[in-house]
């Protein structure tokens, strides 16, 4: 069983107290992954949350044949399979590990149903979710704006030069 001090290393659960962390111990199981291991896949039934204790794990997208995006590099204490919190969804990235890692994981299930159950733990969770989801759309907002203004045709309309 992981320990309580392995749940504070996720950033996700970095608000909850330890005794909500307890509650939710029993529910989670470590997972070792070696080098190019997939966890999951794109498509497939979303039904695990996952946090990743050590190593790194790349979320990415098949663009096209033969044309992979990567999304995220997630690093110790980040938090993926995010699907896995909505019922009846499936993962939208594959994700790959780049290196040995420990990962945790607790059913998507169980895990809305103790959110449920503990409202305190919910709303403590939910404003966790908001600051990392904010977090992350303001990147991608910024990465978005940054490969627009370096577009032909929009610096055409701004009137830059090419150079």
């Amino acid at each position: 069983m992981v320990s309580i001090e392995d749940l504070r290393k996720i950033d996700v659960l970095d608000n909850l107290t330890d005794p909500m962390l307890e509650n939710m111990r029993p529910l989670v199981q470590l997972q070792l992954f070696g080098d190019g291991a997939v966890i999951f896949k794109e498509g497939q039934e979303a039904d695990l949350f996952y946090m990743l204790l050590t190593g790194k794990v790349l979320l990415e997208v098949e663009a096209a044949k033969d044309v992979t995006i990567s999304l995220e590099s997630m690093k110790p204490g980040y938090s993926f399979g995010w699907s896995a919190l909505v019922p009846d969804s499936l993962y939208t990235a594959y994700s790959i590990c780049v290196e040995p890692c420990e990962v945790m994981s607790i059913s998507g299930e169980k895990f809305r149903d103790l959110l449920e159950q503990d409202h305190s733990i919910g709303y403590r969770f939910m404003e966790a979710v908001v600051r990392i989801l904010k977090r992350r759309l303001e990147r991608r907002t910024d990465q978005f704006l940054k490969v627009m203004s370096r577009h032909p045709d929009i610096q055409k309309l701004l009137g830059v030069e090419e150079g």
